[in-house]
This record gives structure tokens, sequence and C-alpha cells, in this order.
């Protein structure tokens, strides 16, 4: 005990402030129950030892119904407490919930727009994008003090859980999903984050600091960030960056590419790569191909498209190319037709025709809303 600075129990956070009262208090009412228990035990033995002639010996005696209230009433009080407790605290520190103070006596002034940081779990490192300022850091990051935190969070391979205790309580991190915590640092100061979640060979040194600064030292933090040296955040620079690699030091990116985060969430950064957000869209259309575009219809609730009541009429549908969004572009400069209609897609030869399909399906006339 003497070699820990127990931080969970003195925190600079507000968010961690209430977690730190939930477990006190948590402690507190177990303990009323606890403490009488342990007590009596030392007292029963003590009285109704061998030695003590004194004490009544009733072997009869098989009911009180005081005793019965006691015992019972007690532990029923006080899992109630608990119970009420921790319902409200779950919902008010509930992590996806924005905040409405920053500590006990100030709330969230109307207007306050919060810090948005966007982490990735690396092996073994963390990766904090900032968008609002165009800049990424490794190994490092800094908040202004009582300045709402709006964290989104993701990770490269593996499970991780993202932890500064004296900030807020974890968060886990995990490839292909986004997780969110709120939180706000009441006290200026360098604070310890680290994983708390076994990721693999690197994980003991996977660690960064957190700094909690004033508004001008913040800003002052930003200006260094952006004179760094280390280059541009590019998708290429974070595929080196994502490769398995232990006690990186601290590194400052001045540019960073605006859709980086998202595209580590869609598991998309590798070029050509199609991104779970699309390929989900796909899915959720029935897939590709003739067979499973049929298929959809039969599912699908449409009850005036495919009964010809509506602007397009009900004619059947289907995908008949792909494109990334960054190939739209392409199309722009030269617009491809298909039966007297635009068709987008990037880099098609100009006699470019869909493949045609089985001789009993009648392909109707394409529309940019069949693509």
């Amino acid at each position: 005990m003497c070699g820990c600075n127990l931080v969970v129990l003195h925190p600079s956070g507000d968010i961690a402030a209430q977690q730190r009262d939930l477990i006190v208090i948590s402690t507190i009412l177990m303990l009323l129950i606890i403490i009488p228990v342990m007590i009596t035990t030392v007292l029963f033995a003590w009285k109704y030892r061998k030695g003590n002639t004194e004490a009544k010996y009733e072997p009869d005696w098989h009911h009180s119904t005081k005793l019965e209230l006691l015992i019972w009433s007690a532990p029923l009080l006080i899992i109630i407490c608990l119970g009420a407790l921790t319902w409200i605290a779950t919902h008010l520190l509930d992590p996806y919930r924005p905040l409405d103070r920053i500590s006990p006596t100030q709330q969230v002034a109307a207007g306050t727009k919060p810090l948005e940081v966007q982490v990735v779990a690396l092996d073994w490192k963390w990766l904090f994008i900032y968008p609002e300022y165009g800049v990424a850091t490794l190994n490092e990051m800094a908040a202004p003090v009582d300045r709402p935190i709006t964290f989104s969070l993701t990770a490269s391979s593996v499970m991780n859980s993202f932890f500064v205790p004296a900030l807020a309580g974890q968060i886990y991190t995990m490839p292909g999903m986004e997780t969110k915590l709120h939180a706000v640092i009441n006290k200026a100061g360098t604070y310890r984050g680290f994983s708390a979640n076994y990721s693999g060979a690197g994980f003991t040194h996977m660690q960064f600091e957190f700094k909690g600064l004033s508004t001008a030292d913040f800003d002052g933090w930003v200006a260094g960030v952006k004179a760094g040296k280390d280059g541009a955040l590019t998708r290429q620079v974070y595929l080196q960056l994502e490769r398995p690699s232990e006690k990186v030091p601290v590194h400052f990116y001045p540019t960073v590419d605006p859709a980086l985060f998202k595209a580590v969430v869609n598991m998309c950064v590798e070029p050509g790569k199609m991104c779970s957000s699309d390929m989900m869209a796909l899915d959720a259309k029935g897939g590709l191909g003739l067979d499973s575009a049929r298929s959809m219809l039969s599912l699908t609730y449409d009850k005036y498209a495919r009964r010809g009541s509506t602007v397009f009429g009900g004619q059947q549908t289907f995908v008949v190319g792909l494109c990334a969004p960054e190939d739209l572009s392409a199309a722009a400069s030269a617009p491809l037709s298909v039966g007297g209609a635009r068709v987008i897609g990037g880099g098609q030869p100009a006699g470019f025709t869909p493949i045609s399909a089985p001789s009993a399906v009648q392909l109707p006339t394409l529309r940019p809303s069949n693509i």
C-alpha cells in the first residue's frame, strides 16, 4: 500500500471523482453489515466458549421474531440502497452521456464546444487525432482544464482498454467498432494513461502521457504539434505505424488525413479495400447479383413501388457496378449512358455495357437511382 499513489481515490477529473464517490459509498454501505457480523461472530464465540459455565444452555430454542426481522431487514435495506445508488450512477456516469457539469459547483455553459479526440489503439501504442486542429500525436495527449472532452475510440487489431485513472473509468476499444467516452480534467498536471486489457507481447509498454493544461498552454502545445517534423499522417504512414512495435517515442504529426479515423473504424485504410460500412449497406440491400436482389424483393414491404404507383414505377432494380466515393469525381468528366440514361461510374471504357442478365430476366432502363 505504501508503494501506491491511490490515484483512483484521488482523481483530477469530475467523472473519475464521481466514480470514486460511488466506490467509497458502496463500500461503506456494505461495511454496515459486514462489520457487525464480524464483531458478533467474535462475541458469540467468546460468550459460548466451553469454559463459560454462566452462559445459558437452551438446546430447544429454534425461533425469534425479533432476530429474524433484524437478520433479514438490515441486509434488505442495504441492498435496496445499493441498487438505487447503482441505478442512478449507471445513467449519470454512462460513458456515452455528454457532460452536463464541469465540477460539482460548475455546470457546462450553453454553447460550449467539447474537445474532440479520436483515439486508435495500435500494437502497442496510442494514436490521438484532433480533427478540430487537424493534427495527430502518438503516445502523448493533452487537453485544456475544465473543457469537456469527447473521445471516439477504436482499435487496429485486437481489443484494448483506454484508461486514464485520474480522468475517468476505462472504456474498451475494438477493431471495426467505435466506442465513446465523455470526460473532463479539472487540475493541471501530467497523468499516466495505459491499456487495461492485455493485448500481446508489448502490452506492458503500451502507455502514454495525458497532460492537463491551461487554455493558453494547450494552445501552445497545439502550436508545437503543428511545428512537428514527423510529417503528415497519411494513410500510407498509418499503415506503417500500425505494424507491431514497442517503446515507440512520442511523435507529432502537423497534418492528418481528415478521413483517416473513419477509414480505420471501417477497416479500409489500405487502398482497394471495401469499407465495412459500404459492405453492410450492400448486405442491407440483399448483396450483389440478380438472385440476391430478387430475394430481397420478396422480403421488402413496398406496397406502392412494385405496383407502379410511384414516380419511378414498379420496375425491379439491380446492382450492375461498384465504385468508391473517391471514384465519383472521374465519372463527372466522362459520363456514361446505357439505354439513354446516365450511368455513374469511374474508369469505364466508352463502349461499356452491363453484363447480360439471364434471358428470363428483363433488365430495366438504368437510372442513377439504380446504381
